[in-house]
């Protein structure tokens, strides 16, 4: 009966933070670049009741006796999969058609990894521009370096190609190419990469490193959409859906705690 006690409560814990997780799609349904995340459970250790030669004649029994020990987290997982294209007024506003991501230098200077396009160009002190996200964190080229242009070049004349190629228009008003691309990465296994907030990705052993698409003719190239960002993929009818089979798995793990409380209460108050 104690068994029961921890068995469901680990369910209560697990469905506890599988509401957290949907919760916090929910919340992300409006981030650019986010991906939905799942939770994925696994059984706890098995006690084996009765082995499978236990019989009183010492027959060997086909099937054995075994009581599990409840559930945990086992992982949380994002799906990348493509996000529908909303359009954006920004210049530079830019969304990924395809497994890419955009590099970003973090303050730290290690690079890292988004889905989220939507850019701004700020003005340095010596009076150059830099690409950079939303919280000023700059964008790499192909090469993996920042994309700086010079102090005579005007942000709003600046224009973007759907293949990440920078153009600037000429005294003729021509656009022409200013030899600077926007780079785009993949992953072996993109699951793998350490979700660090921001809408920000950290390579990790398990996601290998960094694949520049610019330099790796192995890879399936991703396409850059200029004046689009890529929205959310997640579906509120799936979260809501899942909301409810985890709000039901919870009242059903708190019932059978009340259920064991009461046979043992019961069982306290046998008398001889």
């Amino acid at each position: 009966m104690v068994r029961s006690l921890w068995s469901a409560a680990s369910g209560m814990i697990a469905q506890q933070n599988n509401v957290d997780t949907i919760a916090n799609n929910l919340a992300n349904v409006n981030t650019t670049g986010y991906k939905t995340e799942t939770n994925e459970f696994k059984s706890l250790l098995y006690q084996t009741i009765q082995t499978r030669t236990t019989t009183a004649n010492g027959v060997n029994k086909p099937i054995g006796s075994q009581i599990g020990l409840g559930v945990r987290n086992s992982s949380i997982t994002s799906q990348f999969t493509q996000g529908a294209f909303t359009a954006s007024d920004s210049n530079t506003a830019l969304a990924i058609n395809g497994k890419g991501f955009f590099g970003i230098q973090g303050e730290d200077g290690t690079t890292y990894y988004t889905r989220n396009g939507n850019f701004v160009w700020a003005l340095n002190t010596a009076g150059t521009l830099s690409l950079t996200t939303s919280d000023g964190l700059r964008v790499l080229n192909t090469a993996g370096n920042p994309i700086t242009i010079g102090a005579n070049y005007i942000a709003d004349k600046v224009a973007i190609g759907d293949d990440g190629v920078l153009m600037y228009p000429d005294d003729e008003g021509v656009l022409k190419p200013m030899n600077i691309t926007i780079g785009l990465w993949q992953f072996q296994n993109a699951k793998g990469l350490d979700k660090i907030g921001s809408s920000l990705f950290a390579v990790t052993g398990s996601s290998g490193a960094a694949l520049n698409e610019n330099t790796n003719n192995n890879l399936t190239k991703s396409e850059i959409r200029a004046g689009y960002l890529e929205a959310s993929n997640v579906q509120i009818a799936n979260e809501m859906v899942n909301l409810i089979i985890a709000q039901r798995a919870y009242e059903s793990n708190s019932k059978a705690i009340t259920t064991s409380d009461e046979m043992m209460q019961l069982a306290n108050q046998l008398k001889s």
